[in-house]
């Protein structure tokens, strides 16, 4: 049985009751964690479980459904998080009743955990691919394989080891962590070390309640209790809390509000998301901890407050490796980004930076070719097999050179946005980029530019309101 195609076809019949993709898999969750609640026997409010719910029809199920969606939302732990602020989408009673019935067909509690979470995020990734803008949510797993395979998160490192993610969206990268450590222990872990695994481990912050749901079913779907936190990481300030590791897609865009975060702890006054959040990860990161982002192109060559969180990066991090992402990496989330990946350890200053060009002359990511595993695998390879490279571990190729801290200062001034291939679509005027492409590149642009005059303003004093 497909789980994942019988439970996204029925979506297509919820459309005609009003329930778009992101409503249908949020009152999904609501419903998967009621029927798993009652498989494991867990407790529930009188007269509000599966059983209750399941055994109704008609309007007298709607009306329970919603009070059910209250009470639960009242309760305290796990629970009352996955329920908070829930609300009832269906219109007619006839399509919720049909669904409870599908669910109820599954004995969910039977299924391998890899089969149930990998149920989940095929309905996440479908949601992402099919609704506009959902894909800051979602970052492309064989990326984040890729990534946790670098960075080699390890329970056993330590008695108190944490993994967080401060954007954590559908919790991708936590999952990707945990399912790594599974992997490379072969479940030969102490009790303890599973305890700590199961709940304790892992931790993130997320903006969107809604989206804080969905991790929170995500991560429980593979066995996980983590601590999402609900609230803006940046504007909150620093919750006093050290990671280990930290593993982030923060969101991209410019400016949100336009409004520079009033914490003691950023040395950068800027209003720009993503510098910021490479500040509030240098502050939460325990010495000695490590760090993979995901950041666009601007924030390596942004000038200003760019190049003064870089150089603060530099000098508080061994920033050691950036990876060029390729050209629609984000497909079909987010078509038009350019990005990389920038891996860095707190506590001694970056001597040397090894940058490794998987885009130039590098076929686009599509629909018909899609990102996999496979589109990493040299990176992998030249990377090596530890978490944060000794020095002479790692060899020059085409496509992975060294620069030096040296050189980085004296001949770019900080810039990091650095490639060396010739662009071989730029010389084939029968291959040029598309049109698309084009445009988020002069967007990107545009917007580096808008962010260089903001910060000029607010160096002036200017209390006119920030260019948008």
């Amino acid at each position: 049985m497909d789980v994942v195609q019988t439970l996204w076809g029925f979506c297509n019949t919820l459309r005609h009751d009003g329930i778009n993709y992101g409503d249908y898999i949020e009152q999904l969750t609501y419903l998967l964690f009621l029927k798993l609640a009652d498989e494991k026997g867990l407790e529930m409010p009188e007269g509000y479980d599966w059983i209750n719910l399941r055994d109704r029809s008609g309007v007298d199920l709607l009306d329970h459904y919603v009070a059910t969606l209250r009470e639960l939302g009242r309760q305290s732990g796990l629970l009352g998080d996955i329920f908070a602020g829930a609300l009832s989408r269906f219109r007619e009673p006839v399509n919720l009743k049909r669904l409870i019935g599908m669910l109820d067909e599954i004995e969910w509690v039977t299924l391998d955990v890899d089969l149930k979470g990998e149920a989940y995020e095929g309905l996440l990734q479908k949601f992402a691919a099919e609704q506009k803008g959902a894909g800051q949510y979602f970052t492309p797993r064989p990326l984040i394989r890729a990534i946790v395979q670098c960075m080699r998160p390890d329970i056993r490192e330590s008695p108190d080891f944490a993994v967080h993610d401060p954007g954590c969206g559908t919790g991708g990268f936590l999952i990707g962590a945990a399912e790594w450590m599974l992997q490379v222990t072969e479940g030969r872990l102490s009790r303890e070390d599973q305890r700590r695994l199961r709940r304790g481990t892992f931790s993130g912050g997320e903006l969107v309640l809604e989206t804080r749901r969905l991790a929170l079913m995500n991560l429980y779907l593979h066995e996980i209790e983590a601590d999402i936190h609900y609230g803006d990481s940046i504007a909150e300030g620093d919750p006093g809390t050290r990671y280990n590791m930290i593993l982030t897609n923060p969101p991209f865009g410019t400016k949100g509000a336009g409004e520079v975060p009033h914490r003691q702890d950023f040395t950068v006054a800027t209003s720009n998301k993503q510098l910021n959040f490479i500040q509030h990860v240098l502050t939460v990161l325990k010495p000695g901890g490590r760090a993979a982002m995901v950041l666009p192109d601007n924030v390596l060559f942004e000038e200003h407050a760019g190049r003064d969180v870089r150089r603060l990066l530099m000098e508080d991090c061994q920033l050691h490796t950036i990876l060029r992402l390729p050209v629609g990496t984000f497909t079909p989330y987010s078509t038009g980004v350019k990005a990389n990946v920038l891996f860095f350890r707190k506590g001694r200053p970056t001597e040397e930076v090894w940058v490794y060009d998987q885009r130039t002359n590098v076929d686009k990511v599509t629909k018909g070719q899609p990102l996999t595993v496979g589109h990493f695998a040299d990176f992998i390879a030249c990377y090596g097999s530890h978490a944060t490279p000794h020095p002479g571990d790692r060899q020059p190729s085409e496509r992975f050179h060294r620069f030096t801290r040296q050189e980085i200062q004296d001949e770019r001034d900080d810039n990091l946005d650095i490639f060396w291939l010739r662009d071989e679509s730029l010389e084939n005027t029968e291959d040029l980029p598309e049109p698309e492409d084009l445009l988020s590149e002069a967007q990107t642009r545009l917007e580096t530019a808008m962010d260089a005059v903001n910060e000029l303003m607010a160096i002036l004093g200017n209390s006119g309101e920030m260019v948008e």
